[in-house]
């Protein structure tokens, strides 16, 4: 793969984790940090099953499945090390949210600091630390 392929496939990865938080597929979401850790505002969870317990224990789901958000990443730099198997990125994120009763409103933003490692030709998020700055009314997204 060239440097270009895998810049390519660690902003798919990061796009595709923002896909599958919007769909509520925190299984699959969890799946991504098998070799990983998500560190947010809690304890950090790592590997599969904590980080897809971890969303479900703090997002709001509804009766569609998903939190109704979407989020979207921008400002994207990617930085591979194509000897050591590695890369990392930064970005900002904006979550976006519309409920009955709630017009579509940004609920929060930040910026993710990402690490990702290569095993077997596929990249896996190392760690995704997450810095919220900005906070607007949460109360439909997330659990108190």
């Amino acid at each position: 793969m060239t440097l270009a392929g895998h810049v390519t496939a660690v902003s798919n990865l990061i796009a595709r984790y923002a896909e599958l938080v919007d769909t509520g597929d925190f299984a699959a979401v969890g799946g991504l940090f098998r070799y990983g850790a998500f560190v947010g505002r809690g304890e950090p969870a790592r590997g599969a099953e904590a980080v897809e317990r971890m969303l479900r224990d703090t997002v709001v789901v509804y009766e569609d499945g998903t939190p109704r958000t979407h989020h979207v990443t921008s400002n994207l730099a990617v930085e591979v090390d194509e000897q050591e198997g590695t890369a990392t990125a930064r970005s900002y994120v904006t979550v976006f949210q519309a409920l009955p009763g709630l017009a579509l409103q940004p609920v929060a933003a930040g910026r993710y600091q990402d690490r990702f490692q290569l095993r077997d030709g596929s990249w896996w998020f190392g760690e995704r630390r997450v810095t919220v700055h900005l906070v607007g009314d949460v109360s439909g997204h997330l659990m108190s």
